[in-house]
């Protein structure tokens, strides 16, 4: 039976390649360490918990909510922006409660992509940026990564060469995957030039404050004007270790901010509103959480850098994420990414994710979550030094490595 038209158009998930060989390995008894899928593995704050808690208790709270989110946590929302990024946002009309940044990114394209409209987004980068615009019969353009100048060159020669002229551009710092972080001049930068070409700027920060070298990641809303043109998300997944609970933000531009809200109010009544008062209490504490969080994956990022080295794969240290960007060691590059993380799982008991899954320009590297503790990442790069010390005599026994699976 010949598949749905937009089926057809999501070749098949990388990712669940990876995750049936840790299931079957795992059903063989194997202690598989995983440092796939970012999942933070670390507990919603206590405080959070108590909230939901509390509210869950009141049946007032059990009917439906509202898909836009409930006022006392838009409002919370637009302070933390007020505090975080001194940028002021009307809580009712440049705020909208997401579940989480995934979902709202999906709804926006569904909002405001018509048939072969035109998208400019990076790869490597995160498969719903693309793939949200594709299910809705949007077309990829790829652009760059790095935030770095040769980022604009690259757009104007993109937009040059897209017919029909592109509809929007995609923007994720810090990176998922490569954790790369922009400037607030770079930032300066993409909306001169966007307002120029009218393009709509789609800002992912999911990653703010997961940031290790001291300077807080920027906001392109930061930018004066930026509103005229820019819808940024959020998450509290990382954050607030909350990603089971789903909550998350689009803020900015007033006419794009009301054409999601549109398209949600016809799909979902929103969170449980036992968790959006919680996830209100927590946008409201005093930060406390979170950094504490921050120190447990810069913690992570160290002990996996300096282990992983030893071990003889070099890790260049991640600037901010809960993620490593790590290209495959020499003597299994020439497999790719999707079959060197396979063999990880079946050869060494490792989990990383295949950096294809990110997009074709990622394939020659692997993406390392920080989700496990301290012992447990040493544990993997003992296995990975036991890995690569048995490719130590060449090609014959890459070979003979993969041949094993």
């Amino acid at each position: 039976m010949e598949e749905f038209h937009k089926v057809r158009r999501l070749p098949p998930y990388v990712f669940e390649q990876v995750n049936r060989l840790k299931a079957s390995a795992r059903s063989r008894g194997a202690d598989i360490i995983d440092l796939g899928m970012g999942n933070p593995d670390l507990p919603t704050p206590i405080s959070v918990v108590e909230k939901l808690c509390e509210v869950v208790r009141d049946p007032r709270t059990h009917r439906y909510s509202t898909s836009r989110g409930i006022p006392g946590l838009r409002r919370a929302q637009a302070n933390y922006y007020a505090r975080r990024f001194g940028v002021k946002l009307d809580p009712e009309t440049q705020v909208v409660a997401t579940l989480g940044s995934k979902e709202g990114f999906a709804n926006m394209a569904q909002a405001i992509t018509a048939p072969g409209d035109v998208v400019l987004c990076p790869n490597p980068t995160y498969p719903i940026h693309a793939f949200g615009f594709i299910m809705s019969g949007g077309v990829i353009r790829s652009i760059q990564a790095e935030p770095d100048s040769s980022f604009i060159p690259a757009l104007e020669r993109a937009v040059r060469h897209s017919i029909p002229k592109p509809l929007a551009l995609i923007l994720n710092y810090p990176s998922n995957p490569t954790a790369c972080v922009a400037s607030l001049d770079f930032y300066k930068d993409i909306v001169a030039f966007a307002k120029k070409n009218d393009l709509i700027i789609l800002s992912d920060l999911a990653y703010a404050e997961i940031y290790f070298d001291g300077n807080p990641p920027p906001s392109v809303l930061q930018v004066p004007g930026a509103t005229d043109v820019t819808v940024e998300f959020t998450s509290m997944s990382k954050t607030f270790s909350m990603p089971g609970w789903r909550m998350g933000f689009a803020v900015g531009n007033e006419r794009l901010i009301a054409a999601l809200a549109r398209v949600k109010s016809y799909l979902d009544y929103g969170a449980f509103t036992p968790i959006q008062v919680a996830a209100a209490a927590a946008l409201n504490s005093d930060g406390a959480e979170i950094e504490e969080v921050r120190n447990v994956y810069r913690r992570r990022r160290d002990v996996m850098v300096e282990a992983f080295g030893r071990a003889g794969w070099h890790v260049p240290p991640p600037p901010a994420t809960m993620f490593a960007w790590a290209r495959i060691p020499e003597p299994f590059r020439s497999m790719g990414s999707l079959e060197f993380s396979k063999m990880l799982v079946e050869e060494a008991e490792v989990a990383v994710a295949p950096g294809i899954g990110f997009g074709e320009h990622g394939d020659d590297h692997v993406r390392i979550a920080l989700v496990e503790n301290e012992h447990r990442i040493r544990q993997a790069a003992r296995s990975i030094k036991r890995l690569l010390a048995s490719a130590g005599g060449g090609s014959d026994n890459v070979i003979a490595l993969g041949a094993r699976r």
